[in-house]
């Protein structure tokens, strides 16, 4: 059961710090390697040389592997509520990667033919569990403990954006030294991560435990007959639609057509390499300020609007992009993202607890928001990867622009509005509210 949320104490409570640490942690963890994951990928130089179509295939059967554990991740959670043992084993993973990339993954792709074959459906295991279906799991679990104890989710969540802006600052200096630097420092950061996960329990968090152990106490974690109804909800679909033409885009063009692109614009790739570090940091540390922002934003305008809200950021972001030509426009730009991102996340969330049970948010979350987003990078990466190679870079950006225009024309007509069908939370605006408090006063 959720309980009301006192700003003023929000720095000293314990589950705030301990969740706050943990996705620090683990946006370090992925952050380091996989800001440039792609231009891992694609560089002949410091990299594996794969071309825009080779690169779509690895995302694609990534994002495949995804789908499918993100799926699994979401219904163990809600089964498990508040334990954290599915956490402490993605952290486990987390502390592999370093050995795992560079013993086994990277020479698989390296070599080529089926065996590149075999090493993409490996790593997709591997990553996918530990770090692209983690880190949903990871952030259902932050959501579910600020209801349950107390805090803003997007203040803890702003954590994981700052961490990953930290580590995002030195990332592309370590790439040019040896990519597998940055896979290594991504083990000692889930090491870390998983001490916290794995040890720091806070006392509220052990009583609350032991209240759900307790065999008189009643049920709050729901049946797998409720977990599979997910599947069977159609205002869950219309949703996914505008989230697989809309959030899909974050990996498809902000990893594997963006870094490639702007590092192009410099003398030397290690030049481009370097400034496509320091930008990456310096728009996921705003980033990091606007999940503090955005639940403002979001009282203000409310979850519906600031959904719509992300996907104009978006349509604009990327449409800007074809038309920038010099890094410095080209970097004004990329900054729109800083916004976007939690436009997308933090509504999406809320979303879900507004308009259906909340017992549900995690597999609702996972469904509904990044499941979603992974069928999208499925079936777009290849095709959107032969066009760049096909097209240009600044043709492709148009057309992902008019794709998320429609979808956002689309949004307009079957995103619910906050006060329809209210199967969780009820959500209510700041000006709402006031009247309301006005109207008591009045009688």
């Amino acid at each position: 059961m959720a309980i009301k949320i006192n700003a003023a104490k929000t720095y000293r409570n314990p589950s705030y710090l301990e969740s706050s640490t943990g996705i620090f942690m683990f946006f370090c963890s992925w952050g380091i390697w996989w800001s440039f994951f792609s231009r891992w990928l694609t560089d002949p130089v410091h990299g594996l040389g794969m071309t825009g179509a080779e690169q779509g295939n690895i995302y694609s059967i990534n994002s495949a592997a995804t789908l499918i554990i993100m799926f699994v991740y979401g219904i163990i959670q809600d089964n498990l509520g508040i334990k954290r043992r599915l956490v402490v084993v993605v952290s486990t993973i987390a502390a592999l990667v370093g050995p795992f990339a560079q013993f086994i993954y990277g020479p698989m792709l390296k070599a080529g033919g089926n065996m590149r074959m075999i090493g993409a459906l490996l790593g997709s295991i591997v990553l996918s569990a530990g770090f692209m279906a983690g880190c949903s799991l990871v952030e259902a679990l932050t959501e579910r403990y600020s209801r349950f104890f107390g805090f803003e989710y997007g203040q803890s969540r702003a954590w994981g954006s700052f961490g990953y802006a930290v580590v995002a600052l030195v990332a592309g200096f370590l790439f040019n030294v040896n990519m597998y630097l940055n896979f290594w420092l991504g083990s000692i950061f889930g090491l870390g991560m998983l001490c916290i996960y794995a040890f720091w329990r806070p006392s509220e968090q052990k009583t609350e435990l032991r209240k759900e152990a307790d065999p008189d106490a009643p049920r709050t974690n729901p049946t797998l007959k409720d977990m599979v109804s997910v599947l069977g909800m159609g205002s869950l679909w219309l949703l996914i639609v505008f989230m697989f033409f809309t959030n899909t885009f974050y990996t498809v063009f902000d990893q594997q057509m963006f870094p490639n692109y702007f590092t192009s614009l410099f003398a030397t790739p290690d030049l481009g390499n370097k400034w496509y570090s320091i930008l990456n940091a310096t728009e996921v540390f705003l980033e990091s300020i606007m999940m503090g922002v955005v639940p403002i934003i979001m009282d203000h305008i409310g979850v519906r609007n600031s959904l719509l809200l992300g996907a104009l950021v978006m349509c604009l972001r990327i449409g800007l992009c074809g038309v920038a030509t010099n890094p410095v426009m080209i970097s004004v730009v990329k900054l729109f993202h800083a916004l976007e991102t939690p436009l997308f996340s933090l509504p999406a969330f809320r979303y879900f607890t507004l308009h259906y049970n909340t017992k549900l948010s995690a597999t609702l979350y996972m469904v509904g928001f990044q499941i979603a987003s992974q069928l999208g990078q499925i079936v777009m990466s290849h095709p959107l990867g032969a066009m760049h190679d096909a097209m240009g870079p600044r043709k492709t950006f148009f057309v992902i622009s008019a794709i998320v225009l429609c979808a956002l024309i689309y949004g307009f007509l079957v995103i619910k509005k906050d006060d329809q069908q209210v199967g969780g939370d009820p959500f209510v605006r700041i000006k709402d509210r006031r009247k309301a408090e006005a109207a008591q006063i009045s009688h």
